[in-house]
Order: structure tokens, then sequence, then C-alpha cells
């Protein structure tokens, strides 16, 4: 991906190096155990503390970085000019419907941080936070996905990036709060199924944008489009259920197979259109 260079968004909160900083204009086994735990026990973690794999306009004016936080600025940068082409696209679709698009603020954190959802943590992985309408990422998170999922690349990095904003796209639509009261009123099978097809929505979602970013940008290059599919592809429930060694149990699953995030991304990839991405269906009217 082709992001050297380019604007960043202003909607990045930079609270690495144990201080608070707004942007303007190695992991080890126990983090793997806790990013697991997040996804195959979300009684633990209620659909509206954190969702997870996720203002006006930030105008012309990029953003722009401390240095000597003793963390590397290419996160940060990267970042900030993934949410920015984010910010781009969703702006276009909102507008096009005649409805103003609220920006998110994405956190970046190193260890542990706050947030209204509860505390986040490098284990917790990223998340979009409905209460704040913030996406939380520890770029420490990245290794986790290449050394321990086998998902590597920049834009690996962007579509999780992606799929977060997708999140805070169905807050914004109603999707979160109706999917959450679905939950309370429904067996624990039964919400775990509404959450997977919230998720495999997310997934749609970050397909779109990405159609729509090369579209205007054409800022992929060669293999761009694979990482994201494998990166898809190894955060698949039942791929993380095999590879902890554990039952792969579909009952328990809330973010989808591995087949159905890859084929819900394309879905969205090839449309480029979120009216491809009903993936609830006439079973799910009662949301």
């Amino acid at each position: 991906m082709q992001w050297r260079g380019r604007r960043g968004s202003s909607n990045i909160e930079d609270r690495r190096g144990g201080k608070r900083r707004v942007a303007g204009g190695g992991l080890g086994i126990g983090a793997i155990i806790l990013f697991i735990a997040s996804i195959f026990f979300p009684q633990y973690v209620p659909l509206l503390q954190m969702v997870g794999v996720g203002g006006g306009s930030g105008g012309s004016g990029g953003a722009t970085y401390s240095e000597g936080s003793g963390v590397d600025d290419d996160h940060s940068q990267f970042l900030g000019v993934v949410l920015a082409d984010t910010e781009s696209i969703w702006n276009d679709i909102f507008q096009q419907s005649g409805v103003r698009y609220q920006e998110p603020t994405l956190v970046i954190f190193d260890g542990r941080t706050t947030s209204p959802c509860g505390p986040a943590s490098t284990g917790s992985g990223p998340f979009y936070c409905p209460a704040d309408k913030k996406i939380y990422i520890d770029p420490g998170f990245y290794d986790v996905m290449e050394r321990q999922l086998g998902a590597s690349g920049d834009f690996a990095q962007a579509y999780v990036v992606a799929h977060e904003v997708a999140h805070h796209v169905q807050n914004l639509e109603g999707t979160i709060p109706k999917v959450d009261r679905y939950r309370r009123s429904s067996s624990k099978v039964e919400a775990n199924r509404a959450t997977v097809r919230l998720e495999l929505q997310a997934d749609c979602y970050s397909g779109v944008w990405t159609n729509r970013i090369q579209k205007s940008k054409g800022v992929l290059e060669d293999g761009d489009i694979k990482e994201a599919l494998n990166a898809a592809f190894q955060i698949g429930d039942d791929t993380l259920q095999g590879r902890s060694g554990g039952h792969v149990n579909p009952a328990t699953f809330t973010h989808g197979t591995s087949e159905q995030r890859v084929n819900w991304f394309y879905k969205g990839l090839r449309s480029g259109n979120i009216s491809s991405c009903d993936t609830f269906g006439p079973n799910y009217n009662a949301l």
C-alpha cells in the first residue's frame, strides 16, 4: 500500500509512552490467549463494551506527530493515513445518502489504556467502543498478526483499521444497538449468530472501502488484496480454534469462519456497494 507522504487524519489520539498526545492537522503467548479468549467467550465481553477483529471532516490539514515518545512513529503515521482514507470513502458514501458522516477517533496506545468500555490492553486486540465512538489499537497487535497468526503486510494492517471503522459505521446506522437488544433477549447460540452477522457485515464494509479507495486513489500495490484476504482467513473462528488446539465448536463462533470472512470481504470488494452487505436477511427482521 502506498501510504508514505500522504495526508494523515487529524482524528488521532496518541497515548503511547505514558502520555496523551492528540495529533492535529513482540507479544508473548499470554496476549494470544487473551485475544483468543475475547473471541471465544463473548459472554465476558458484552457487545456494547467492545466490538473488535474492527466530528467533521479532517479537511486539508494533515496530522503532525510528536517525536521523542520512544515508540516508532511509523505506526502513528501509517494509521493516520489509513484512517484518513476511511474518512474520505465513508464521507462520500454518507453524503450520497444525504447524511453527514461522524468521523471516529483512533486511539493509539502501548500496553494498556482506559476507555468507557473498560480497560484496553495489548492482549485485547483492536476494538471499537460505541460509548465514545473511538477505535483503540496497540500497534503491537500487528506483531501478533505477523508472527503468531500468519497475517503479514501493511494492507493486512489496513484491513484491521477498516474493519473497526466499519463497526463505527454500523453504530451510526443503528445496527450495533439493534444487535445488542436482540442478543439480550435471545439464547446464547442465537446471540452468537447475530454477532457473527455483525462481524461479517464489517468485513463486507471493509471490502467496499478497499474497492473505493483503489478506484479513487489507486494506492494499492500487487499483493495487497491477497494480504487482506489472508488476514480475514487467519482470524476466522474455526482457524483460531483449531490453532489453539481446542475443539472447533460452531455454536461458540462470534466472528465467522475463515471462509465466511473471506467471502464477505470479497463480496464487498467486488461490488463496492454497501447494499451488497446485508448479512442479516429476513430471519433477523426482529432487529
